[in-house]
């Protein structure tokens, strides 16, 4: 890597990424309960506070990975980084489906904001995909398409919160629906003092993401495996681990929509690590910069995301459903042809 990101001693990678987890593993746990208890106290639900507090704290550490990437001249890496953790996210789902025990997750966290978000993944990944095809145009050094993606993402985040005001249509109630209702809350706990746990909690999160990167990307620098392999396997599961803990916490404490409100609401957010990626690259365009490779791992992203999309719609009501098996299945291929392409 370049200056950025020197090489760490191993010793010194093995203790920090150990260090880190364990402490995402404590403390992102926590952090599932306060934004539950946010999204009750605030009104703004769970699927939006999934969405915008969970996902984009979760998601903070990969963006730092990305723009280091980047600003290192790692255009594969980058965007691997970006995409790839999109892709284990959304793995993630089948994790959380299987430790719910009961209905089908999608079937259970009934939400017109969760469908709007995983569909707005797929639009916006269609995004980075066509960019990638496009002529590397820049202006002031950035690619037309990254501009088109922030705005897209912040039109949605407005499109998303009047969805979860005024929904144009409802999901069907069943005995299975565990619909998102406001829970009886302690009066001794300030929303002040909410907001500040939050930060803090947000603050550790962010930071040991941040450490597990890091130390990944030192772990792995002298392996020679290629920067596509790398930001797809190594450096995006090892920055989701947020999401993984998170994910499980929220469903083992009832609170379904905001489990998978973190997950789709975090992939949207984890969109923008290319647009950040793409400001930071100064070769020419990031998306110019893309290999055969990068270009699997978005269409094989785009596969999942759209999955996700169809599960939330279906609603199947036995065991992990279908797209929870085809979620498991195309991801296991994905490793294995993304492994093959180097």
């Amino acid at each position: 890597m370049g200056w950025l990101t020197p090489v760490l001693p191993t010793w010194v990678s093995i203790v920090a990424f150990v260090a880190a987890a364990l402490a995402i593993g404590v403390f992102g746990f926590r952090l599932a309960g306060v934004v539950n208890r946010l999204a009750d106290r605030t009104g703004m639900g769970e699927a939006l506070a999934g969405a915008v507090l969970l996902g984009a704290t979760t998601s903070a550490a990969g963006t730092v990975v990305s723009v280091v990437a980047a600003a290192d001249g790692n255009a594969s890496l980058a965007i691997g980084n970006s995409v790839g953790g999109i892709a284990v996210q959304t793995a993630f789902l089948v994790v959380a489906d299987l430790v719910h025990r009961g209905a089908n997750l999608e079937h259970a966290a009934a939400s017109l904001t969760n469908v709007f978000n995983a569909v707005l993944v797929v639009f916006l990944l269609a995004i980075i995909l066509m960019g990638v095809a496009a002529p590397g145009w820049t202006f002031l050094g950035i690619h037309p398409a990254s501009a088109v993606i922030v705005a897209v993402y912040a039109y949605g985040l407005r499109v998303g919160r009047s969805i979860g005001i005024e929904p144009m249509w409802h999901p069907r109630r069943t005995s299975d629906t565990q619909p998102d209702e406001p829970a009886q809350h302690d009066p001794r706990e300030s929303l002040s003092g909410l907001w500040a746990r939050f930060l803090g909690l947000a603050l550790v999160v962010v930071v040991a993401g941040w450490a597990i990167g890091r130390s990944g990307v030192s772990l792995i620098e002298t392996t020679g495996i290629s920067e596509t392999l790398v930001g797809t396997f190594f450096t995006s599961v090892a920055t989701s681990i947020p999401e993984l803990v998170t994910t499980v916490a929220a469903v083992r404490a009832g609170a379904l929509t905001l489990a998978v409100a973190g997950i789709v609401g975090g992939n949207t957010f984890d969109t923008l690590f290319v647009p950040a990626a793409d400001l930071a690259y100064r070769q020419g365009s990031l998306y110019d910069a893309a290999t055969r490779s990068d270009v699997f791992v978005l269409g094989w992203t785009i596969a999942l995301a759209a999955l996700v999309a169809l599960g939330l719609v279906r609603r199947e009501r036995g065991g992990i459903g279908f797209e929870g098996v085809a979620i498991a299945g195309l991801y296991a291929v994905g490793v294995v042809v993304v492994a093959l392409l180097g």
